[in-house]
């Protein structure tokens, strides 16, 4: 019986125990306050790097002779990229094919049969420029080399990191700004971060399109490329200290 009294008033104790400490719990547990805001900078940069898509098209009566003219047009066209600087790692096929033409509407009027008059052989290759003073004289030796079909041209920087690395933390500084100038509005003090999530850079122009005429070298103008990049910081909000 003394053994059951006992239990009886160590669970009356931790019972009281838990009724004065409950108060002081609710007292420390706030709500938490937090501040989400989007921070974003842009830049822009001189380029120094230039990709063209160029190629060689020729039609013949049969795809092997279209093949192999096209074969020999091509090489004519390397070869003179070669002379002209460009190193064999920036140069890369990009697509080869041979297609059958045919007749208007495709079918012989007589029989209702597919008729092929001759065949279309291309070869597209990829050339990287990394000195942008000479992209001009390129141009136009590829089309004096033989080069009659352009799928456009594109402008880059070598160090894409570096470039993508200062407006990063550009972003994460607008962002910090921001959130202090709305905390202070709010009469409130800026808390550590929470978290942050980005929202991705990009960078660059679109691809332009080459016309094939030409009138000694091919006028170029680079401009310059925009990058952007954006981020989300979430920080705690504090109650301004007292003094």
């Amino acid at each position: 019986m003394t053994a059951i009294l006992n239990m009886r008033a160590v669970v009356a104790s931790l019972a009281l125990m838990a009724c004065t400490a409950a108060p002081v719990l609710a007292e420390q547990v706030l709500p938490l306050r937090q501040i989400t805001v989007t921070g974003d900078a842009r830049t822009e940069v001189a380029p120094d790097r230039a990709s063209i898509t160029l190629g060689v098209t020729v039609e013949a009566e049969s795809a092997a002779e279209a093949m192999r003219t096209v074969s020999q047009d091509m090489a004519a066209v390397i070869d003179r990229l070669a002379a002209g600087g460009i190193a064999p790692e920036d140069m890369q096929t990009q697509r080869i094919s041979v297609d059958p033409v045919w007749s208007g509407g495709r079918y012989d009027n007589g029989s209702g049969k597919r008729v092929i008059t001759g065949f279309v052989a291309s070869n597209t290759l990829l050339v990287r420029v990394r000195d942008l003073g000479n992209l001009g004289a390129i141009l136009d030796d590829v089309l004096d080399a033989g080069a009659n079909e352009f799928r456009g041209l594109s402008f880059g920087v070598a160090d894409r990191a570096a470039v993508l690395d200062q407006i990063r933390g550009d972003a994460v500084r607008d962002a910090i700004r921001k959130a202090r100038q709305l905390a202070e509005a709010a009469d409130m003090t800026l808390g550590p971060v929470r978290s942050i999530s980005e929202h991705g850079g990009g960078g660059g122009v679109p691809m332009m399109a080459m016309e094939m005429a030409r009138s000694g070298d091919v006028p170029v103008q680079a401009g310059s490329l925009s990058f952007e990049h954006s981020v989300t910081v979430v920080f705690d909000l504090l109650e301004p200290t007292s003094e």
